[in-house]
């Protein structure tokens, strides 16, 4: 029997977006570099080193922001154990909406994310750090070859017993 999905995305955005305090590009702007403020950028990696970053955020993937927060967690990280206002972002605003609500609703406050997320924020020319020149990879060191191993003697049948 196929699937049928109940509840679509945006209806989870929407959700999230009438329990948590969503911030006009313009306000989060006018946040950054604030003490009292922390940025979270729940963008993939990938995303951070094709776009940039903003100055100062705190880079949590998505995939783990309720292991990073929780402080049971063995993954848990001290930047979410601080008292400051939490405003999370990522691409276009709606992964950091259901992260604000994830986050607000496992009781880290105040949050609140960026309408738009970092698209909306490099266009109305927030700071950015640009993206830093694709570091290649260290070719992997080449194994130190093994020392051939002594043929084994060819074992001598057992004799049947009669």
């Amino acid at each position: 029997m196929p699937q049928r999905i109940t509840t679509g995305f945006r209806a989870l955005i929407d959700a999230a977006e009438r329990e948590i305090e969503t911030l006009a590009v313009e306000d989060a702007i006018a946040l950054h570099g604030r003490g009292e403020v922390t940025f979270i950028d729940v963008r993939d990696v990938r995303e951070l080193e094709r776009e940039g970053r903003v100055p100062g955020a705190f880079h949590c993937p998505r995939g783990m922001l309720e292991f990073w927060l929780d402080p049971d967690s063995p993954y848990h990280k001290p930047v979410f154990a601080e008292d400051k206002r939490f405003v999370f972002f990522c691409a276009g605003g709606w992964r950091s909406a259901l992260s604000a609500q994830t986050a607000q609703r496992m009781g880290l406050r105040p949050v609140a994310h960026v309408k738009g997320g970092f698209g909306a924020w490099r266009k109305a020319g927030g700071p950015v750090e640009a993206p830093g020149p694709k570091q290649p990879k260290e070719p992997k060191q080449p194994k130190e070859p093994k020392e051939p191993k002594e043929p084994k003697e060819p074992k001598e049948p057992k004799a049947k017993s009669s």
